[in-house]
């Protein structure tokens, strides 16, 4: 398990710039799960995320429709939340699919399709202030290698 990496933001516009630089290090098969409450900036980040791959279109949670691909850009981005699957689990979906596949996926709520998740990801905490509703903590979880040097590099 490699070191932890915070970044505290006090604004989705500083957010979404962090992803961005997230984003220009992305390969094909990067998988990001993002972590927090409702409303913590989960798809904030995804949609700076989305920017930094050069995706135009406007990204929306895909709350009610599991999963939203975005093939515009750099990369394909396949943005999941599977908030949903609480009580059924990811097995159905063919999520392997996408980690394997061309793009680079976001898994919103990825409790609740662990089973499915490879060995190697990155997980971010997106973590509310107390005190001022607009901050935020974002810590950086790198598992794998490979994951190390994409945090090293922001």
């Amino acid at each position: 398990m490699g070191s932890n990496m915070e970044f505290q933001v006090s604004n989705a516009e500083e957010t979404q710039a962090l992803a961005q630089k997230l984003a220009s290090y992305l390969k094909p098969q990067d998988l990001i799960l993002l972590d927090g409450d409702l409303g913590a900036g989960k798809t904030t980040f995804t949609k700076g995320l989305a920017k930094g791959l050069g995706i135009k279109k406007n990204v929306k949670s895909p709350t009610f429709t599991l999963i939203r691909e975005y093939h515009e850009g750099r990369l394909p981005l396949y943005h999941m939340d599977v908030y949903r699957l609480e009580d059924t689990g990811g097995a159905d979906l063919g999520l392997e699919e996408y980690f394997n596949g061309e793009g680079v996926s976001v898994v919103e709520w990825s409790q609740f399709v662990a089973d499915e998740l490879p060995a190697q990801y990155l997980v971010v905490k997106l973590l509310k202030d107390e005190t001022d509703d607009d901050k935020r903590t974002l810590v950086f979880e790198p598992h794998g290698a490979h994951y190390e040097q994409l945090i090293a590099n922001l």
